[in-house]
């Protein structure tokens, strides 16, 4: 079984909080479904699970469900003889997000306190925004993205005192030793062609075999480019075509979402797709990040709404779009094949799956830098740049940007396949694969 972070998360939760019920929000093919199974059999005597998607394609058992009492008794023709008591049931409502009017039911359940429950969904980020009435106080949500580059470790045989080990050093920001560095590039350019979706990585795990892990991943994209169920077919046509421009978007210099490109029609702005960017943000298969001019903390105060960068949730699903089942482009580094696109789309996954928020600095005299986040010990923000190539010491954009003594940025990253970790002024050059120790 892969390990994943988010089931000590799950786990305490159901040890520990008992006023709340547990949201689980994430992209489809996560493992959402799986890892609470797999945490909810272990804690609880009485496990029930309900897929409200498989329910509301059959019998529609909760379609009409707006009381605790007509929740109890279509629950007890599903499962009666396990509705025990609080500390040894537990009810998984899954895909909730096909019945909105259950996560207003929630605040009610939660209230009359008979069972455990945890609930989990796809598109919540949608859903959510558009319910009249939402729990708040009475639930608790987080968010679960395909698995980060340490999970990815684990998976391929790292423990836990090899996860500590590297992380003491990256804070004590010491150069790893060739074999270990040389080690960790081998995997994380593994990572970059099979990425972080758990059927991807269990195929990788077992077989080694790239035609898979590509066909699960061409399926898992095909399916997300598809998935708009509740718009209509012209809505779902223009979220397709966003979608679809993301890995070409990536390519250009400039790597922002262009309006107009988007249905080739001058005069459409970014106002005329606002749906279309929610809907893909929201359900978790795009990541957004946002232009900033004034990078000076605490970000969001300063970004623009209408210069959008978005990239895909999964970097295998990145290099199955662009390279297919050739594994050369990345294993090999191919001087013809410029991978900073694949590299910015890891860097994103992992800040946001560790909990940051995203922006680039954008500045018309001044140039880009890739990425800005907010230091909260420091009140300050922190560019990142990142470099594919050999060339990771040349940044401009990120020079100027460190000259203007206004922003008051105290430290700036430059990611590279670079070994050696050094200082060069304020900015900080690290290996690639140290992005999975950059935690708020």
């Amino acid at each position: 079984m892969l390990f994943r972070k988010v089931e000590s998360v799950i786990e305490e939760h159901l040890k520990t909080d008992q006023k709340r019920i547990l949201l689980i929000d994430g992209a489809r093919q996560v493992g959402k479904t799986f890892i609470v199974r797999h945490v909810g059999m272990k804690l609880f005597e009485n496990f029930i699970e309900i897929n409200l998607i498989e329910d509301s394609l059959g019998q529609g058992l909760f379609a009409n469900v707006r009381t605790t009492e007509d929740f109890y008794l279509q629950v007890s023709m599903l499962a009666g003889s396990k509705m025990k008591e609080k500390t040894n049931t537990l009810i998984f409502l899954d895909e909730i997000q096909a019945y909105p009017h259950l996560l207003t039911l929630l605040k009610f359940l939660a209230q009359d306190d008979r069972f455990t429950y945890i609930a989990s969904g796809s598109l919540l980020g949608v859903t959510l925004a558009e319910t009249s009435s939402i729990p708040m106080g009475s639930i608790r949500k987080i968010r679960m993205f395909p698995l980060d580059f340490e999970e990815f470790l684990y998976a391929n045989g790292f423990n836990e005192m090899a996860i500590d080990t590297l992380q003491k050093k990256f804070a004590a920001k010491e150069t790893l030793d060739e074999p270990t560095h040389n080690r960790l590039m081998d995997l994380f350019k593994k990572y970059l062609l099979v990425g972080g979706m758990p059927d991807a990585v269990n195929a990788f795990i077992e077989d080694k075999n790239i035609n898979t892990v590509r066909e699960i991943q061409r399926e898992i994209h095909e399916y997300y480019a598809a998935d708009a169920s509740k718009y209509d077919l012209e809505k779902k046509l223009k979220i397709r075509r966003v979608f679809g421009l993301i890995p070409s978007n990536m390519e250009n210099k400039k790597k922002r979402v262009v309006a107009k490109a988007i249905e080739n029609k001058k005069g459409k702005g970014f106002k005329d797709y606002q749906d279309e960017f929610e809907y893909l943000i929201g359900a978790g298969v795009a990541l957004a990040v946002q232009a900033v001019a004034n990078p000076v903390f605490p970000l969001i105060e300063s970004s623009g709404k209408n210069l959008l960068k978005l990239y895909l949730n999964d970097v295998g699903i990145l290099t199955s779009l662009l390279y297919g089942n050739n594994i050369r482009a990345i294993l090999d580094d191919e001087k013809s094949i410029n991978l900073g696109s694949v590299y910015e789309t890891v860097v994103a996954s992992e800040l946001i799956a560790h909990d940051f928020k995203l922006f680039y600095y954008d500045n018309r005299n001044r140039g880009e830098v890739d990425y800005l986040i907010d230091d909260y010990e420091t009140l300050s923000a922190v560019p990142i740049e990142v470099k594919s190539g050999k060339d990771y010491t040349v940044h401009s954009a990120l020079n100027n940007l460190l000259k203007n003594k206004d922003y008051n940025v105290k430290k700036a990253y430059v990611l590279s396949n670079e070994r050696v970790i050094s200082e060069k002024g304020n900015i900080i050059y690290m290996p690639i694969y140290n992005i999975m120790f950059f935690k708020r």
